[in-house]
């Protein structure tokens, strides 16, 4: 039943893209554009890092080191809470590329892997400092205070979806780090994979968008919204766009000024990650016993815990 839906969705997305190519095309052009401004400049240099350092052997350093906090507060082993550090260095998707890897190599076992999928896969520095806060507001200062805000709401949703009574699960001992030699052209290939997904996924959810416009969907519903909540209709068509996929709702949200409201927007997209993020997300894992609800429950809570605590913050401050 669920592949019928799915191949008469297609089916219709097809028909769409044939009756609605020029705005087809003018959406990929738009979402290229995107992702040659503003997406890999800000995310790529720390696709390398962040792998680099994986392959050179940090996570398992901090892995020994977070072992005591890591299994009081979160249930999970040091190694699993490297995770964390990776996906807030890294962005979407590294965190949930680092938790395959380590469920792939034996170190976490499944219950761990899912739980760590909750509150370690998270969008990273380079992301929101360069694309939100320097792109959009105009100001880096904005976006360090979105990042501290998204380490804050990952933090307390990893504390929400701790399983009372659960201890990390057994592991094998983490693999040896690289040479600098062998790591880095590892870590520029992965990188590169990692950039192309995330700008497929981009483009692939921006024409998905410009569809429901060129239908009239898409329009219909910001302007339904606006009129729901009192928002303006610029505030409506981000929001939407934003839950469809990140980059294009970050996107959608220039020209927008400085507000608790505005804030507490980026800060709720950037936590959600976008419907894009999850199907990246999925792709990984799709060859495994792991489940992803505890993913979207994590992505849920962040959005929340983050939009909130923006409003809160910037409404004090402001």
């Amino acid at each position: 039943m669920k592949n019928r839906i799915a191949v008469f969705a297609s089916l219709c997305a097809l028909f769409c893209l044939i009756f609605a190519s020029p705005e087809v095309i003018s959406c990929a052009r738009d979402a290229l554009k995107l992702c040659a401004e503003l997406i890999l400049p800000s995310l790529f240099p720390f696709f390398v890092l962040s792998i680099l350092l994986s392959k050179l052997g940090l996570p398992n350093l901090l892995g020994r080191l977070l072992a005591p906090a890591a299994s009081r507060l979160f249930g999970v082993s040091g190694a699993g809470a490297s995770a964390l550090f990776v996906g807030l260095c890294g962005g979407y998707p590294m965190g949930a590329a680092y938790i395959a890897e380590m469920f792939g190599s034996g170190i976490i076992g499944k219950e761990e892997a899912e739980r760590l999928l909750g509150f370690c896969n998270n969008s990273g520095p380079a992301f929101i400092v360069g694309a939100v806060g320097a792109g959009i507001f105009g100001s880096p200062s904005v976006g360090l205070a979105l990042y501290g805000i998204h380490i804050l709401a990952a933090v307390l949703t990893g504390l929400l979806l701790r399983k009372k009574g659960s201890s990390p699960s057994a592991s094998v001992p983490a693999a040896e780090p690289l040479p600098f030699s062998a790591a880095l052209p590892q870590a520029v290939r992965q990188a590169v994979s990692a950039a192309l997904s995330v700008c497929g996924f981009v483009v692939c959810f921006t024409v998905l968008a410009g569809l429901l416009d060129a239908v009239g969907w898409f329009s219909l519903l910001s302007g339904r919204l606006s009129v729901l909540t009192g928002a303006e209709l610029h505030f409506s068509r981000a929001l939407l766009t934003g839950i469809l996929e990140l980059g294009s709702g970050v996107g959608a949200m220039r020209g927008l000024s400085v507000s608790p409201l505005n804030l507490s927007l980026a800060a709720g997209m950037l936590g959600w990650g976008g419907i894009s993020v999850h199907f990246q997300t999925l792709s990984l894992f799709c060859d495994t016993e792991i489940k992803s609800a505890l993913h979207f429950a994590g992505r849920v809570l962040s959005a929340i815990l983050s939009a909130a605590i923006a409003w809160l913050i910037s409404f004090l401050f402001l």
